[in-house]
């Protein structure tokens, strides 16, 4: 029997071939059935391909309050609450203050801080007693990475929520904690780079080079850290931020 036997879980971001998807692999594996959603699809029936019938599939946009209520209303219909929230959609891209569009900027604040806030907030009437709540900050919130400024700045504030949720919901035993990811080899940071005109394996050279570990971690490496705070192997552990980063943000 795994440790989450029985629990029900909500991922966002949960069809991406990346941490989204690593999570909802591994929860299931623990016993748990796993909402998933997301923008694409095709990548959310893939998931559900791969994983199995422990994963229920709602596609949608964090940023579309009907795109929540519908996800939410599913989760609703079979009646178990919600044990385990994992609001890890979220979005990057590169640009240095000069070079940063007012429309890039709303694209970055609306997904990761206005569509983190609206998929928790929608979330509550839902959240069993004692569930546990994890959100996807990064160390690019506290290093202040050249051409990151929108980004790591979307991502302080998603670290600040959860010390701010954790005191509002602790009377209810609803731990929030967050996760910071350091360089994780993604397809969503692979899209990015393209996108950028970079060489996506010349950039994850040089973030490999930057952890003291020697290497990029992995989406699974992540999921890993996620089932921990979803269990109560952490029950102690409540306004917390993890870093997930190789010893990045240590040295």
């Amino acid at each position: 029997m795994g440790q989450l036997e029985g629990k029900t879980a909500v991922i966002t971001g949960g069809g991406t071939r990346g941490i989204g998807r690593a999570t909802a692999a591994r929860l299931a594996a623990e016993g748990a059935h796993v909402f998933i959603t997301g923008r694409r699809k095709a990548e959310l029936d893939e998931a559900v391909e791969v994983i199995g019938a422990a994963v229920t599939a709602v596609p949608g946009d964090i940023t579309d309050p009907a795109d929540l209520d519908r996800l939410y209303s599913v989760v609703r219909e079979r009646g178990k609450g919600i044990d385990i929230l994992f609001a890890n959609a979220g979005v990057a891209s590169y640009a240095t203050i000069e070079e940063q569009t007012s429309e890039e900027f709303d694209r970055i604040f609306n997904i990761n801080v206005k569509g983190t806030f609206a998929t928790v907030q929608k979330a509550l009437p839902l959240l069993n007693d004692g569930a546990a709540v994890i959100l996807s900050a990064s160390t690019a919130g506290d290093r202040g990475m050249p051409a990151f400024g929108a980004y790591a700045a979307s991502k302080a504030a998603v670290r600040s929520f959860a010390r701010t949720w954790a005191n509002e919901l602790k009377g209810r035993g609803i731990r929030v904690n967050a996760i910071s990811p350091g360089p994780i080899d993604t397809s969503g940071v692979e899209e990015m780079n393209v996108a950028a005109g970079q060489d996506h394996e010349v950039v994850k050279a040089g973030l490999a080079a930057m952890v003291p570990i020697g290497r990029t971690g992995s989406p699974e490496e992540v999921a890993h850290a996620v089932a921990f705070l979803s269990s109560q192997d952490s029950s102690f552990i409540v306004g917390a931020n993890l870093y997930v980063d190789g010893g990045v943000n240590q040295f």
